[in-house]
């Protein structure tokens, strides 16, 4: 793994991380991090930074779903067309291109069941070129984006450059 993976593995890992405890970690120049970062801001490598929450300590009240999409592809197109109809909904938190039985999976959430059946009854079935939709509620996380959750064991190896 190069340098510059290995900063963005850190990144990913935790985004709190300062340039300058990348700069120590990787026994670089705290400014060659900086400018490295904002390449990647820059150039779309880095998207964004997320903060992973516990919902179910909390007081929200939501559900999560996975839906199988099966589409008929657009000319010229492809899956592209549908997926940015999909994904431009607030409720929509991912969606992917898949092989196999189905072609996209949408990731989604709502405050209840039947909102999550209401938005695929009424918003995504009803779309042009979706040929069929399967839900799936998540009734628990174990571990999702690399987290553990529920678990108050902290590794303390540290995965350095």
């Amino acid at each position: 793994m190069n340098d510059s993976e290995k900063i963005l593995k850190l990144l990913e890992n935790d985004s709190t991380l300062t340039a300058e405890q990348l700069a120590a970690m990787c026994e670089k120049e705290v400014g060659d991090i900086k400018d490295m970062i904002e390449k990647y801001e820059k150039d779309g490598v880095i998207l964004g930074y997320k903060t992973i929450i516990d919902w179910d300590k909390t007081d929200r009240e939501y559900v999560s779903a996975l839906i199988e999409l099966k589409v008929a592809p657009q000319r010229d197109r492809g899956f592209d067309r549908v997926a940015e109809k999909i994904y431009n909904y607030p409720e929509v938190q991912s969606v992917y291109l898949m092989s196999g039985s189905f072609d996209l999976t949408v990731i989604l959430e709502g405050r209840t069941m039947k909102e999550v059946a209401y938005f695929v009854a009424q918003k995504l079935a009803p779309m042009e070129f979706i040929v069929s939709t399967a839900t799936h509620f998540v009734l628990r996380k174990y571990k999702d984006k690399g987290v553990i959750y529920g678990s108050t064991e902290v590794d303390e190896r540290g995965n350095y450059c």
